[in-house]
């Protein structure tokens, strides 16, 4: 037995957990027809295996027609998901991990034209900012319809051979009629908090009638909304004793702030350069003060964090649900003494970003998370030693040299800096940013572990290459920043890199072009702006960056308005001139065909970059593949094996920036699923 006391066991109600730590409910989008299919099934599993002591399925599985998936949440309303939530139960439950379900109605966090264009519903007529869409004022009929929604649901998971059901008041329809702020109905369910609580008990009862008292249900639940007028911690702590004292609840998942816009959902889950934990202590107070069992993730990223919250009596049970999308194996590490192997989740939220602009969760730096049917979590030995020679080390070119060495081939890498990490330099000079840095140290750490060979200040060309002898060559030498984007006066503007470098020094009146809307723009924005200087940002988007999307967007945003930057979208730059000591910026528009003038003393520029590829090109002679890629064998896992050149000697490859401006994510693809099958 150890003493860890993340390791230790713990009972709810007849239910053993092996440890102390959980993934909580969470919705990664991986649904296929609302049903967790195989992509769904295979990302718990492989969880599970590790040793994570519960997993909980869809943040806000739906239990109404009238609550149309907003994130491609499971459809709990049909009789087939019981089928398919088995089989995932089923096989985490083989390999020793609890399973359950976290279940809501929207109410008006979604749209009406989603599904089958119901309206939405709401204890209030004000719309979500976030969806946007002006719900329909609940009636008595709808309450009744979708308390046996509930019910119905809870019995298809218990069908399913689920541990339990977690209800869901997070900005959903429960705590809706919860907050002051967005009930505006009368008597019986609304007015005092007695009223609005009732379409909560009305819930719970009909719940735990259908699902039998030995059922685990839970709650999920914001105590403080953190706004003027709304929850107050004090009406959180006062909920949490009503809900306890109910006897419907067997446990209590504490959060804090709201989430109908941008703003407030960041504040309840933090992302990068954000205060780590910042909810544990009044999660910690509901505990103390309810005596109830209670859950609580909110960014709990690391396992020192996750040791206290237990060891400190403030949680039961701890929430590590992004860190384990970073490394599902985190608890076999820890198991093993290897917590120092454990791939941190760096903040950067590209998974939540991803979910609440449509798409499925994926993990900056972690590609395989949600691809585990395509790419392995753990990279098996390969059958044949071979030299494989890396030309940069930034995050693609160290996660081929990690996946290659753990293929058990000879890998050397060069790297022109004396130091590795390539853009990621760049963007850790931010403070709020630092994060990122744990991208390239972890690669790094592991590279060293497996006996990785590096040549720093190695400005490599083809003869340094081909003096290693390499029989795969990997050119992942990044790009540089494009700036030729003006119809005149080039040479006067200067990169968003050259104002992070520190190569440019800010201006004091500064207009940015920001044609490619992501991270670097942001910051030389509020580099420049720091310092005092006026700034305005324009691009030609319809939305402001783009590519950052909204919750890694929102620090941005309280720092650059802080600052009272100007944003200006629809606008393009022309070009610029210099007049005197000025230069004069050429405004025009993709709408219309007139211009306005802006005079600053500085332009950057920032439109992305453009691939450095001479040395692919110099290699590409003495290639056996002429640099081809087999792009089947690639997406399905085979090794390339094109041989187009008889007088070649190597294979030769490149990544991510080098072929194309992307970002981290697909640089550090590119390399997984090239070298996995090297």
């Amino acid at each position: 037995m150890s003493n860890d006391p993340l390791l230790q066991p713990y009972q709810l109600k007849h239910l053993t957990l092996r440890n102390r730590l959980m993934i909580t409910s969470h919705e990664p989008a991986y649904a296929e027809d609302g049903m967790p299919k195989d992509r769904y099934r295979a990302y718990h599993v492989e969880r599970a295996r590790a040793g994570i002591a519960m997993t909980m399925t869809a943040g806000s599985a739906s239990v109404s027609r009238d609550s149309p998936p907003a994130f491609n949440n499971i459809l709990a309303w049909r009789d087939e998901v019981v089928g398919w939530m088995k089989k995932l139960t089923d096989e985490c439950h083989d390999a020793g991990a609890a399973v359950m379900i976290q279940l809501t109605h929207l109410g008006r966090r979604t749209r009406w034209d989603k599904g089958d264009w119901l309206p939405s519903l709401s204890s209030t007529h004000a719309r979500e900012p976030a969806h946007r869409a002006f719900p329909k004022l609940v009636e008595d009929w709808d309450i009744a319809r979708i308390v046996q929604d509930f019910a119905d649901a809870a019995e298809r998971m218990k069908a399913a051979g689920l541990d339990g059901v977690e209800i869901c008041a997070t900005g959903h329809l429960i705590d809706q009629f919860w907050s002051p702020l967005t009930n505006t109905l009368d008597a019986p369910y609304g007015g005092n908090l007695d009223n609005r609580m009732r379409f909560t008990f009305d819930v719970l009862s009909a719940v735990r009638e259908r699902v039998g008292p030995d059922y685990i249900v839970g709650l999920r639940y914001i105590g403080d909304e953190m706004m003027e007028g709304g929850i107050s911690p004090d009406d959180g702590i006062e909920i949490s004793r009503r809900l306890k004292a109910s006897g419907l609840i067997d446990y209590l998942n504490v959060t804090r702030s709201q989430i109908a816009t941008d703003a407030g959902l960041t504040d309840m889950i933090p992302v990068q350069g954000m205060r780590s934990a910042p909810h544990l202590d009044f999660a910690g107070r509901v505990r103390a003060e309810v005596q109830i069992p209670t859950f609580h993730a909110s960014k709990i990223q690391d396992v020192a964090t996750a040791r206290h919250a237990i060891a400190s009596g403030k949680l039961d049970m701890v929430g590590m649900t992004r860190a384990h999308l970073a490394d599902p194996h985190i608890v076999a590490k820890i198991l093993r003494g290897e917590e120092d192997r454990i791939r941190p989740c760096v903040g950067a939220n590209y998974c939540l970003d991803r979910i609440y602009q449509g798409g499925m969760a994926l993990c900056l730096h972690n590609p395989a998370t949600g691809r585990e049917l395509e790419q392995p979590q753990s990279i098996e030995k390969g059958d044949t030693r071979r030299r494989v020679v890396v030309i940069g080390a930034g995050p693609g070119g160290l996660e081929a040299a990690r996946v290659a060495a753990e293929r058990g081939h000879e890998v050397i890498v060069h790297e022109a800096a004396n130091d590795p990490g390539g853009q990621i330099r760049l963007t850790a000079q931010s403070p709020r940013r630092q994060e990122m840095m744990q991208v390239i140290q972890w690669r790094v750490a592991e590279c060293t572990r497996l006996g990785v060979t590096f040549h720093f200040n190695s400005y490599a060309d083809a003869d340094t290459v081909l003096a290693d002898s390499p029989e795969v060559v990997i050119v992942a030498t990044g790009g540089m920043p494009h700036t030729e984007v003006l119809d005149e006066g080039n040479a006067l503007v200067v990169s968003a890199w050259d104002i992070l470098s520190g190569d440019a020094q800010p201006g004091s009146n500064v207009l940015i072009y920001d044609d490619a809307g992501d991270f670097a723009a942001l910051q030389a924005a509020e580099k420049i702006a720091a310092t005092g200087a006026r700034v305005e940002i324009l691009c030609r988007d319809r939305t402001f960056a783009p590519e950052v999307m909204g919750m890694s967007l929102t620090p941005a945003m309280r720092a650059l308005q802080q600052l009272d930057v100007t944003l200006t979208v629809t606008r393009k730059l022309n070009a610029v001139r210099r007049e005197g000591n000025e230069l004069l910026a050429e405004v025009g528009s993709d709408y219309i065909a007139a211009t306005q003038e802006r005079r600053v003393d500085q332009v950057v520029v920032n439109c992305g970059t453009r691939p450095l590829d001479d040395l692919y090109f110099d290699l590409r002679d003495g290639s056996v593949n002429w640099g081809e890629v087999d792009h089947g064998a690639l997406i399905e896992g085979r090794p390339q094996t094109i041989r187009r050149n008889p007088e070649g000697t190597y294979q030769l490859f490149r990544i991510g920036d080098a072929v194309s401006s992307r970002n981290t994510h697909a640089a550090i693809y590119d390399a997984l699923r090239l070298c996995k099958a090297l």
